[in-house]
C-alpha cells in the first residue's frame, strides 16, 4: 500500500512539474508574441504612404532632429523665393509677400515696409519689372540654438530695356515653432538682415 502511495505521489509530482513547465512555456510564448506585436505596430507606424498619380508610394517617418539641416535650409529657401520673386502686379506681390511673412518675424516685415515706403514695389509695377531669385546656397549652424544661417542668392531683375543680375546675401536665425499650413517646416526666421545686395552685371535688351 505504501508503495502504491509512493507511486501516486511521484506521478503527482511529475504531473505538477509538467503542468508548471507548460504554464511557463505559455507565458514565455505570450510575452514574445506581445513583444513582436508591439515591434510590428511601431514599425508600421513609422511608414507613411503617399498617394501620387494614383500610386501609393512608401515613405518613412523620422525624428525631427534628423531632418533639421534639410528642413531649415528649405525653409530659408522658400522664404527668400517668396519674398524676392515679384511680378509687376500689386495683388501678386501682396500674395507672395504675405506667404513669406508667415515664415519670419517682424524683422522681415520692417524690410518690406521700408521697401514699400521707398516706392520699390510701385516702381516694379509702373516699370513692368519682373524680379526672380535663385538661391545658390544656405549655410546653417545647428550646433547652437537658435540656429544661425546665411543665405547666398542671385537676383535677376528684368526690365523692358535691360536685365540686371545682383548678388544677395542675408543672415538671421531660426527658431522652432508649431507646424501649420502657412508654416509647414515649423521654423520662424528671426533677426533677418540683408548684408549685401549689389549689382554684378547689366545686359541691354533689344527693343
Amino acid at each position: 500500500m505504501f508503495k502504491k502511495m509512493k507511486n501516486i505521489d511521484t506521478a503527482f509530482r511529475y504531473v505538477r512539474g509538467f503542468t508548471m513547465l507548460v504554464i511557463v512555456g505559455c507565458v514565455v510564448i505570450c510575452c514574445f508574441t506581445l513583444y513582436k506585436s508591439y515591434s510590428l505596430v511601431a514599425e508600421m507606424q513609422s511608414k507613411i504612404y503617399i498617394l501620387a498619380n494614383g500610386k501609393a508610394l512608401e515613405a518613412y517617418a523620422s525624428d525631427r532632429k534628423d531632418n533639421i539641416p534639410v528642413e531649415a535650409k528649405d525653409h530659408v529657401k522658400v522664404f527668400h523665393r517668396l519674398f524676392f520673386t515679384l511680378d509687376p502686379d500689386d495683388k501678386a506681390i501682396q500674395a507672395t509677400i504675405t506667404k513669406a511673412l508667415y515664415l519670419a518675424d517682424g524683422s522681415a516685415k520692417r524690410v518690406y515696409d521700408d521697401l514699400k515706403e521707398n516706392g520699390y514695389y510701385a516702381g516694379l509695377i509702373s516699370g513692368n519689372v519682373n524680379q526672380t531669385i535663385s538661391v545658390d546656397s544656405v549655410a546653417i549652424d545647428i550646433n547652437e540654438y537658435p540656429y544661425r544661417f546665411r543665405c547666398y542668392a542671385t537676383q535677376n531683375i528684368v526690365r523692358p530695356t535691360s536685365i540686371t543680375t545682383r548678388s544677395l546675401t542675408t543672415e538671421g536665425s531660426l527658431r522652432n515653432v508649431s507646424r501649420s499650413d502657412n508654416n509647414p517646416h515649423g521654423f520662424l526666421i528671426e533677426r533677418w538682415n540683408i548684408i549685401e545686395n549689389r549689382d554684378l552685371k547689366t545686359i541691354s535688351r533689344r527693343p
